[in-house]
Parts: C-alpha cells; sequence; structure tokens
C-alpha cells in the first residue's frame, strides 16, 4: 500500500509538468511570417441576368464599375510561399441606384477562402474576392488626375 501511495504522490507532482510538454506539442508553432500588403485585389462578379462571370482586377484605393455596382477595395492581405495562404481585403461597394444615387451597400472584410462568408449579394450582381497580387496586366491609375 504505501508504494501505491508514493506513486500517487509523485503523479501529483509530475502532472502540472506533462500537460505543459503535451499541451507545448500539440500546439501548432508560432509563426512569424507578416501578411504581405499586394496592390491588386482580384475580383469575381457574377451577373445573374446573363449568368456570365467576369474576373477583374482592382488596384487598392481605386473604384472599379461592375454593373450597377462601384467596388473599391482599401488593403489587400496574403501571407508568403511558405504559410498557408489567407486572401483578405477590406472592400467597399455602392450602388449606382435607378434615380443615379450612389448608396453603399457593403464595407468590411472579405475573405477569398470563404466567398459565401462575406460576398456581396445584390438582386442582379454578386462580387467576391478570389486573389490578392503584386501586378496586374490592367495599367495602374494615373495618380497625376485630380
Amino acid at each position: 500500500m504505501t508504494f501505491g501511495i508514493s506513486l500517487v504522490n509523485a503523479g501529483r507532482r509530475l502532472l502540472p509538468a506533462v500537460l505543459a510538454v503535451a499541451a507545448m506539442t500539440a500546439l501548432p508553432a508560432v509563426s512569424d511570417a507578416a501578411r504581405i500588403e499586394n496592390p491588386v485585389a482580384v475580383f469575381s462578379g457574377i451577373d445573374k441576368i446573363t449568368g456570365r462571370i467576369t474576373s477583374f482586377d482592382v488596384y487598392v484605393g481605386e473604384t472599379v464599375q461592375f454593373g450597377a455596382l462601384q467596388v473599391t477595395p482599401r488593403v489587400c492581405y496574403s501571407r508568403d510561399d511558405t504559410e498557408a495562404q489567407k486572401i483578405t481585403s477590406f472592400i467597399e461597394v455602392d450602388e449606382i441606384t435607378l434615380d443615379r444615387k450612389i448608396r453603399r451597400i457593403f464595407t468590411g472584410w472579405m475573405f477569398a477562402d470563404s466567398p459565401g462568408l462575406n460576398a456581396v449579394e445584390h438582386p442582379v450582381y454578386d462580387v467576391w474576392l478570389t486573389e490578392c497580387k503584386a501586378t496586374s496586366d490592367v495599367p495602374p491609375p494615373d495618380d497625376t488626375a485630380e
């Protein structure tokens, strides 16, 4: 009996150390990789009337019109190639109404890996983020125009 009691007492003393080691090995390594800020956000949009899906590049801070929607990305983040990609962008979307007024219909984060989470859903047009990239075939906006 004495032998069993000493093992129980020894186990009680070792338990916190065993739990700490188990917790450290179960957690993924913390990455020091920073998110990459990209100058171009890539979107896909569908015109529900025609069924046509269009992919379009938008420079951060630029506004591009897709149908009756105006899409403006404010930032577009990705990770480097050693990390699992988490592509996110902060977006503002305005609708041009039939009486030619501009109405904000979306402001928030979009996530490329979860397109249905924060996609812009409109009666005629849907828009979602597909990727962020460093360059585009589309020429950058002219900064000299005011």
